[in-house]
């Protein structure tokens, strides 16, 4: 049983017009894009959830990409823990969130977080933290404090982390030794 996807669109006189996707046409769309770019098993089937393409005929078609090492999670979760530690400069709680958000498995997402270089954490977020501190306004060194330490913390670092590299950034007070 063929699945076959039906797109809508307008045409100018208004009128609907229907195209059909079938799943030899999905694979081959699919080995388009994975040639191009970075894909895993969860975005291929959502692709083919978005398509109409039948659950049984999406697990052939991912199953024969995987095959054909079109797909490959654990490919993809080093390359994103390396871009994004990187060229972004996440911690690895944010990449560890997003890389279970695409639910890929825990086993290939520690393999791929243990090549963080984690001597150079801290000097990156330092860097990173003393770039925001450049655009931040503050009243007080308590809210400086805050807002780099909120900041810190969204960009996926660990608390002590962030603690130590926002230290030598903010005039210590009284009121910032409650922190």
């Amino acid at each position: 049983m063929q699945s076959t996807r039906v797109k809508r669109s307008r045409t100018a006189a208004g009128e609907a017009a229907v195209r059909t996707r079938t799943p030899e046409q999905a694979l081959a769309a699919l080995m388009r894009l994975c040639a191009r770019a970075e894909k895993t098993r969860s975005d291929a089937l959502r692709l083919m959830r978005g398509w109409g393409i039948a659950e049984a005929d999406a697990e052939r078609i991912v199953a024969r990409l995987v095959a054909d090492r079109f797909i490959d999670d654990a490919r993809y979760a080093e390359a994103f823990v390396r871009e994004k530690q990187r060229l972004s400069g996440w911690g690895e709680y944010k990449i560890r969130t997003a890389l279970q958000r695409k639910r890929i498995a825990r086993e290939t997402i520690d393999a791929a977080l243990e090549q963080i270089d984690r001597s150079k954490t801290g000097e990156r977020l330092a860097g990173l933290l003393a770039r925001k501190l450049r655009t931040v306004k503050y009243a007080t060194q308590y809210d400086l404090k805050t807002k780099l330490m909120r900041y810190g913390l969204s960009l996926g670092y660990d608390y002590e982390t962030v603690a130590d590299a926002v230290a030598p950034l903010v005039k210590e007070t009284d009121l910032c030794d409650e922190f």
